[in-house]
C-alpha cells in the first residue's frame, strides 16, 4: 500500500531537530482506524504543530478498502491512499495507510507489534488514538492496540529489532460521543480557529468520504453535494458541517478551554478539538503539557 515518506531521523525525547539547536521539535503520530479519522479528529491540531515546525505524521490503520456504498478492493484502497496523502500535504504533515482491510481489523500480536514498531520508528513525543469503546470495531480495535503499545513501547526484548523508547510518550485519546463504560473527557483542548480553514480545505481532499458518502452513502446522497466542477461551492457546502462540528466542540468542552487558554481568551475560541490523557502513558504535569502543545499562551 502506497505510503507517504517523511525524511527525518529519528531521536530521543524532545528531540532538538536538526534544522535548529535553540528549540525542541516534538514528534506526533496520530492513529485512526481508516484513512479519515485521524484527519478528522486531530486534523487542526496537526496543522497547528506543523506550522511550529514539529514532525506529525498520520496513521490510518486499515486501507479502507470496503469504506464506499459503490466501490470496494484494491482500487478503492489505493484511492482512499491517495485522498489521505493529499490531505496530509495540505496540513504540512505525513501519512502512512497500512495494508489491513477494512472491517477486519483484530487486536493480534502480530497487530500489537505492527504499532509499537511505528511509534518506536517515529520516536514519538505524544501517540494519539481512538479511545476502545466505540460503534466501528475498527475504532476500538486501534484503541486497544495502540493502549497495548503504551507499555511495550519501552519494553527492550519486544520486538527487538526496533529499538525501544527510552522515554514512554504521552498518550491520547481522541473526542467522541460514546457514553459507555465512560464518556470522554477532555483533559485538553485546542483552540483551531487560525486553521480551521486549512484544515476544510485539506478535508476536500477526502472526495469519496466526504462528497460520495462512503461507506453508507448513496446515489441520491451523492447527488446532493455540489459537484467537482464547483470547487468553491463544494468547499462552502463542507465548510458548513465542520462549522457545526468544529464549534460544537469548542462549546462542549469549554472547560478545557478555559483551564488551557484562561477565561478571557476561550471565550473567543470558536473551533476546537479535545484529547483525553490515557492513564498507560506518561502521566505529564501541566507544565509539560504546555510543551507538548507549544501554542497554548504562556502563564
Amino acid at each position: 500500500m502506497a505510503v507517504v515518506a517523511f525524511a527525518g531521523g529519528a531521536q530521543q525525547g524532545f528531540a532538538q531537530s536538526s534544522e535548529s539547536s535553540e528549540a525542541p521539535k516534538l514528534r506526533i503520530i496520530c492513529f485512526g482506524a481508516h484513512p479519515d479519522d485521524a484527519e478528522y479528529k486531530s486534523g487542526g491540531t496537526a496543522a497547528m504543530w506543523a506550522q511550529q515546525g514539529h514532525h506529525v505524521k498520520l496513521v490510518s490503520v486499515t486501507n479502507g478498502d470496503i469504506g464506499h456504498w459503490s466501490q470496494a478492493g484494491g482500487p478503492l484502497a489505493r484511492r482512499r491512499t491517495a485522498e489521505s496523502a493529499e490531505v496530509a500535504r495540505r496540513l504540512g504533515v505525513t501519512s502512512e495507510v497500512l495494508d489491513i482491510h477494512d472491517g477486519e481489523l483484530i487486536p493480534t500480536l502480530e497487530n500489537r507489534r505492527k504499532i509499537t514498531r511505528l511509534i518506536r520508528q517515529w520516536d514519538a513525543d505524544i501517540v494519539i488514538a481512538h479511545r476502545p469503546w466505540d460503534y466501528h470495531p475498527d475504532h476500538r480495535y486501534t484503541g486497544v492496540l495502540v493502549q497495548d503499545a503504551a507499555y511495550m513501547v519501552t519494553v527492550p526484548y519486544f520486538c527487538p529489532n526496533t529499538p525501544p523508547l527510552k522515554k514512554n510518550p504521552v498518550f491520547l485519546y481522541s473526542s467522541d460521543r460514546f457514553q459507555k463504560p465512560y464518556p470522554f473527557e477532555a483533559d485538553i483542548a485546542v483552540g483551531i480557529d487560525d486553521v480551521f480553514e486549512k484544515k476544510v480545505n485539506a478535508l476536500t481532499a477526502l472526495v469519496s468520504q466526504t462528497f460520495e458518502g462512503g461507506a453508507l452513502g448513496s446515489a441520491d446522497e451523492m447527488a446532493e453535494a455540489p459537484p467537482e466542477s464547483k470547487p468553491q461551492l463544494r468547499y462552502e457546502w463542507l465548510r458548513q458541517r465542520w462549522d457545526r462540528r468544529q464549534s460544537g466542540e469548542a462549546k462542549n468542552y469549554r472547560a478545557a478551554l478555559i483551564r488551557w487558554y484562561g477565561e478571557d481568551r476561550a471565550d473567543d475560541i470558536k473551533y476546537a478539538e479535545a484529547f483525553e490523557i490515557c492513564e498507560y502513558g506518561r502521566q505529564p504535569s501541566d507544565e509539560e503539557i504546555r510543551q507538548l502543545f507549544p501554542f497554548f499562551p504562556k502563564e
